[in-house]
């Protein structure tokens, strides 16, 4: 009860200054910002290996540079919003992200434009972050799982335009223009936040930075079965977004040939996994969570497995490729959302120190995950698959431990406890 009348209160303090559409828009732009940086760069990754004279697989560091750094500067960033507010950090990390933005344009070397990526990773941490947990200052329950489908689903419109403003980009000039076009953004969001994101976090509910409190606020987050589960099987789960990422362009414009109309093939994918979440926003307060998430991983599952065996044993077209995809792709939006929402359900007196411990996992697990599928690639699209599969699995594994072996129903008494 408590906790929902301080999300209440801080609802309230936040509708006073920003209406909820517009703090939803602001939200989702920040974590916007992150996937920008990760998908308007696919179409460049030809150029950028010509570029710089490296192998291939070479260039799937590019990634996981950025992924390294953006999940590992959570740890910090989470603790700091606790004690001084969303708005400072929030700020902070921008400003990194535009000047290594910028930075990165002018590397003269791929080792430098690695490090680059990392530090913007670092920044674009704060992001996430603060958007998270500015969710979660002002929500509980379902109306946060809600609310979080609808972030997701204008986050994931950005998977969907961003390959095709980085194609565009590199037709008309020279793929650093797409690291300015980065800082443009980020420079558009800094301002916006500026002038009408509030402070969602409460004075009563500022948390010390001395050493005790914070090692106690990560030990209730890793010390919750629920919330600890569920950040390792999202961890697992994304693992394989990760994976397509990193062999997108080298399967669908490599191996099928599909070049410029690489984005477009993307583009397929991203229209059905922000449709999804549309779809959960709208569904999710009379189904519930666990009913949708459950259902999306038991599905994510099969058709992954099943794929797999076809994959491994037969020649595999363009468009049964696909084809696959578009049944993969719509269960993310299904899952990642309510996934997160479950996590971080328990831990709202820690919201951003949670937000931080579950970002970390979620995206440094993920990271890594990917990165390993996505070395073992060999010129076709089995080993994504079968990655996939694996990836399923595992995060099925860990649904199960986190519930007791239930699946689909909601928590009952001792949900939500370590």
């Amino acid at each position: 009860m408590q906790k929902d009348t301080q999300a209440h209160a801080a609802e309230t303090l936040a509708q006073t200054v920003i209406p909820r559409r517009e703090f939803i828009a602001i939200v989702a732009g920040l974590m916007a910002l992150n996937a920008l940086a990760i998908d308007i760069l696919l179409p460049a990754f030809p150029n950028i290996t010509d570029a710089y004279d490296i192998q291939d697989n070479q260039i799937q560091f590019l990634l996981l540079s950025y992924v390294l750094g953006f999940g590992g500067a959570q740890l910090f960033f989470g603790p700091i919003s606790d004690r001084y507010g969303r708005r400072i950090p929030l700020f902070v990390g921008l400003a990194i992200y535009i000047v290594c933005a910028i930075a990165g344009s002018l590397a003269p070397t791929f080792e430098a434009v690695l490090a680059f990526r990392f530090v913007q990773g670092l920044g674009a941490a704060a992001t996430r972050v603060i958007a998270l947990a500015a969710v979660r200052d002002t929500h509980a329950g379902r109306a946060m799982a809600a609310t979080m489908s609808m972030v997701m689903m204008v986050f994931m419109v950005v998977p969907i335009i961003a390959p095709f403003i980085g194609q565009g980009i590199i037709m008309v000039g020279p793929w650093q223009h797409i690291f300015w076009f980065m800082a443009l953004l980020s420079i558009v969001m800094t301002v916006w936040c500026f002038f009408r994101l509030p402070e969602t976090l409460l004075p009563e509910n500022r948390r010390s930075l001395a050493l005790g409190p914070v090692l106690k606020g990560f030990q209730l987050v890793v010390s919750n079965r629920i919330s600890l589960f569920y950040t390792l099987a999202t961890a697992f789960f994304f693992g394989s977004l990760f994976a397509f990422l990193n062999l997108a362009q080298p399967i669908l414009g490599g191996v099928y040939g599909l070049h410029t109309y690489f984005p477009l093939a993307m583009a397929v994918g991203g229209m059905f996994m922000s449709g999804s979440s549309f779809l959960n926003s709208r569904i999710v307060g009379r189904l519930g969570m666990r009913r949708l998430s459950h259902g999306a991983l038991v599905a994510h599952l099969a058709i992954s497995l099943a794929a797999s065996v076809w994959f491994l044993t037969h020649d595999v077209s363009l468009w049964l490729f696909m084809f696959t995809l578009i049944l993969l792709m719509p269960l993310f939006g299904l899952i990642g959302a309510n996934f997160n929402s479950i996590a971080m359900e328990p831990l709202g007196k820690v919201a951003g120190t949670a937000s931080s411990v579950l970002g970390f996992t979620q995206t440094v697990g993920g990271g890594l995950v990917g990165a390993a599928i996505g070395q073992t690639f060999n010129d076709t699209a089995t080993p994504l698959i079968a990655g996939t599969a694996l990836t399923s699995l595992t995060a099925m594994i860990l649904v199960l431990i986190a519930e007791k072996g239930r699946l689909f129903s909601n928590p009952g008494a001792g949900h939500g406890k370590a």
